[in-house]
């Protein structure tokens, strides 16, 4: 990372040539000029240490996260996901569906039934990542027509899990937000690949990584171009064997102060339970999380993926009501 503080006297027009011609020299690299008058660059050519730098004042080098940093982007960011919808302006972004699809009826039927409740987003599996080899893995590309379908009907966005860079090209069609799960927290050169994407990234944090390392992670797919990152807290692993992970919702404030960027908790996966849903839920929203991320099935017992964890769409829509209310009470509200 290198910070390059401008001279004060600087002119526009000389500010305006030295970056075009950073650009010739980097062109590989991301380069951001901000209202310090700094100018950042993810990972600049050695040939930058023999560029004419003339007009700057200092150099930098020593910074981890700058294109995550709070310090250099003081607003928060929003992230446009259609025309009437983004996420990271004070607003609460509701997003839910199955764990994996499992077939076009089942997931029009859950559809149907979540957007007459109000939900902004739907999630669900084309490919699933299972600790098991013999659990159910997706449908896969059988899923893909599925999702074009609810997402033409509906008109609704569609996020999705991405496994791998050899599957990114046949995915993007049929997404409108990437996830990036949890177990490819720090899988880099997927971090890469979808950083060169101008889809909306949604990063899951590892269920053993720090916060630093998953600011990292972020990093890796904004230094190579897209801005566009949700962060979304699904619960680290620890000692504790009551629920399925250990939802950490220190991250909110956390990731708040420390960058732009907004943020959302999955409690489905936090839990591994559906009775501790709604109550880790209401807490996410009143400790200032930006949306939740909620797996909802239409007969929980039966799912072929995650069904424990899983709202009935009645559970769901009581859910929903409670976290407009706590929502009301902090200044927020759902979109």
């Amino acid at each position: 990372m290198i910070q390059l503080t401008l001279k004060k006297d600087a002119t526009e027009n000389e500010i305006h040539t030295y970056i075009e011609e950073l650009k010739l020299l980097c062109p590989t690299e991301h380069i951001i000029h901000n209202e310090k008058n700094e100018i950042l660059l993810s990972n600049p050519s050695p040939l930058f240490q023999n560029f004419n730098q003339d007009i700057i004042s200092h150099v930098n080098a020593d910074e981890d996260f700058i294109f995550t940093s709070r310090k250099y982007h003081k607003e928060n960011s929003i992230i446009q996901i259609q025309d009437n919808l983004c996420i990271g302006n004070n607003n609460i972004i509701m997003i839910a569906g199955p764990c994996a699809i499992e077939g076009r009826d089942m997931l029009q039927d859950s559809v149907s039934k979540l957007t007459d409740i109000g939900v902004h987003m739907i999630r669900g599996g084309a490919y699933k990542p299972r600790t098991s080899p013999y659990s159910f893995q997706g449908l896969q590309q059988e899923a893909f027509q599925a999702m074009d379908y609810v997402r033409d009907t509906f008109q609704i966005p569609f996020v999705s899990e991405l496994l791998s860079v050899s599957e990114l090209e046949s995915f993007l069609p049929h997404v409108d937000i990437i996830q990036i799960g949890a177990r490819n927290m720090q899988n880099f050169e997927l971090l890469k690949a979808v950083g060169k994407t101008n889809k909306p990234i949604l990063l899951k944090r590892g269920m053993g990584n720090t916060i630093d390392e998953w600011i990292h992670a972020a990093e890796y797919i904004m230094s190579h171009g897209n801005f566009n990152v949700i962060f979304c807290e699904r619960g680290i692993r620890s000692f504790e064997t009551s629920t399925r992970n250990t939802l950490d919702l220190t991250v909110i404030p956390i990731i708040h102060e420390r960058t732009h960027l907004p943020i959302i908790i999955d409690p489905s996966h936090a839990t591994g339970n559906y009775k501790y849903v709604e109550s880790l839920s209401l807490a996410a929203i009143a400790a200032g999380a930006d949306g939740l991320m909620i797996e909802v099935h239409p007969n929980p017992c039966c799912a072929l993926s995650d069904g424990m964890q899983s709202l009935t769409f009645d559970n769901y829509e009581a859910l929903y009501k409670k976290g407009a209310a706590v929502a009301n009470a902090i200044g927020k509200r759902y979109l």
